[in-house]
């Protein structure tokens, strides 16, 4: 399970980023000083670090070279909206990725599976009753028995795997299928793409075990899963 290391200083924003890591399926550890967090570094190994950069006992600068000195792993910083010079220094030190606060729980989370997936780190192979995908070769195999998915198909089944505790709704896959097609995508469509995934990926497409409809909502991923590199 990808590890994700937490530095922050302000409870209220660490838990709320602790509840949501989580329901993403991450690990998360959490330091609130500069102290506490290079003490965990010397006990813990992460895929990630989200690290923001004012500390009451110093600043995430220091913790980011403590992190790099000791870790090969991305690094994300949180910071002010205002402090654009904070900004230009994590970038001109090497930071991954920044995230200015308050941020979008959709947003933080596209840009922490971004970083992951260059980092390589991101898992890259997937199991759920009885369908097989590998996203680094894009091969889907279903009872290892190769599966042919069309362009579309294929992003579909990749944003149910991105989002494996996230109720998508239909808004939100018209926008993924959209960015990925390059061409309008409409709602009949979307219909048309989920009952033609189902057809090559359920046992019983008509009784759905994999891509389950949430009646008024969207559609959520289902079956239990295994998610590993």
């Amino acid at each position: 399970m990808t590890r994700i290391f937490l530095v922050e200083d302000e409870l209220a924003i660490a838990k709320n980023l602790m509840l949501l890591l989580r329901s993403e399926g991450f690990t998360v550890i959490h330091a609130s000083t500069r102290s506490e967090a290079l003490a965990v570094l010397g006990k813990n190994k992460f895929e990630l670090a989200l690290i923001d950069i004012s500390l009451p006992d110093g600043n995430g600068f220091t913790v980011y070279t403590e992190v790099k000195e000791t870790q090969i792993i991305p690094v994300i910083f949180l910071t002010a909206s205002d402090d654009e010079s904070s900004v230009v220094t994590a970038l001109n030190m090497g930071a991954d990725d920044y995230v200015t606060k308050p941020f979008r729980p959709r947003e933080l989370m596209a840009r922490i599976k971004s970083v992951l997936r260059k980092s390589g780190r991101a898992p890259s192979s997937f199991e759920i009753c009885g369908l097989q995908a590998d996203t680094a070769s894009g091969v889907v195999k279903k009872n290892s028995k190769e599966v042919f998915l069309s362009a579309l198909e294929y992003r579909l089944l990749l944003v149910f795997i991105n989002n494996p505790k996230s109720i998508l709704s239909r808004a939100r896959l018209l926008d993924e299928l959209w960015d990925a097609a390059g061409e309008f995508v409409n709602d009949n469509t979307l219909t048309v793409y989920i009952k033609r995934l189902r057809e090559k990926v359920e046992d019983d497409p008509a009784h759905p075990q994999i891509i389950l409809t949430v009646r008024g909502t969207g559609y959520r991923l289902g079956g239990d899963k295994d998610v590993s590199k």
